[in-house]
């Protein structure tokens, strides 16, 4: 039962999805490129602009060229940049001229893979979109097989990273777990559902469907956990804890297990709150010193759309 008024919200006419932002997650990649085989006539209802975000990474199957493209979207980044930039960087202006700025799409797709345990989240900047809310919703109800969570990343809209962050309405749509440089069917299968169920509400709500507001849970990110470092080298010392591993969004308590050193001893979770775990070594993050993400979750009511 949802006390909030119906919220009349101006319709989803323009449509971004995008793949191969990250150029070794191949489930994106491949759906975009099935999608780019199929032509729009002119007679859907909604416009959809189909996007390969980094072609060159995509084409030699890495993360990125020069610098990770979904770190270039930020206010600061998209300024106005030399010619000898790396790739990534000017590469962000120009898909935020084509997506963002004055042609703004009202909502923007980005699929990710990951390679930990995490199964289909939204992940957004914002705890508060009743769109990306609604959709979340509504691939709750329909994907039975599949869990899908809502997670929130809670920082400044000005200080937003990533390409999702360029459309009106956005989020990336992250599945795993699937290895980098691979595509396994159950995560292309999963990622192309969920892309046609978003259709499907998108173009629902367009022709003035009444959806019934709700609950939703939205797992806001606190922090990220390093691994367990050598004091001397900085290589790390430990490997995530094998109770904690493929254990995403199953809470973890002051006390559990976290790593295991490789020199036998057991590293516990220091926390004093039990906080929920996802991105649980995925192997993209060794790099960015990210061994796991820790959210609190909590219910959030969302009105009634139409």
């Amino acid at each position: 039962f949802c006390l909030f008024p119906a919220v009349a919200m101006p319709t989803v006419s323009r449509v971004a999805v995008c793949g191969g932002t990250h150029g070794n997650e191949l489930a994106g990649i491949y759906l975009v490129r099935e999608m780019l085989k199929k032509r729009a006539d002119g007679t859907e209802p909604v416009s959809v602009v189909t996007v390969m975000s980094n072609p060159r990474a995509a084409q030699l199957c890495v993360r990125y060229v020069e610098t990770d493209l979904n770190r270039c979207f930020t206010r600061a980044a998209l300024r106005p940049l030399p010619r000898t930039s790396p790739y990534e960087m000017i590469r962000s202006q120009e898909l935020n001229a084509l997506l963002g700025a004055q042609r703004s799409v009202d909502l923007l797709c980005d699929l990710h893979n990951t390679t930990a345990n995490t199964g289909l989240c939204l992940i957004t900047y914002s705890d508060r979109d009743w769109i990306c809310l609604h959709i979340c919703k509504h691939l709750q109800r329909e994907m039975a097989s599949t869990p899908v969570r809502y997670v929130h990343f809670d920082i400044p809209l000005n200080e937003a990273y990533s390409l999702d962050s360029v459309g009106k309405h956005g989020f990336a749509m992250e599945i795993g777990p699937q290895p980098h440089g691979v595509v396994r069917s159950v995560i292309f299968s999963a990622m192309q559902e969920g892309v046609q169920l978003m259709m499907d509400w998108i173009c629902q709500f367009n022709s003035g469907t009444l959806f019934e507001g709700g609950w939703v849970d939205v797992y806001t990110m606190v922090k990220n956990i390093d691994y367990p470092r050598d004091s001397e080298t900085h290589m790390i010392s430990a490997a995530v804890h094998p109770d904690l591993q493929d254990r995403d969004f199953c809470l973890l308590h002051p006390g559990d297990p976290m790593f295991l050193c490789f020199s036998g001893e057991t590293l516990r979770y220091r926390g004093k709150e039990a906080l929920y775990p996802f991105f649980i070594n995925e192997g993209a993050y060794y790099e960015k010193g990210v061994a796991l993400s820790l959210a609190r979750k909590r219910r959030v009511q969302i009105p009634s759309v139409l």
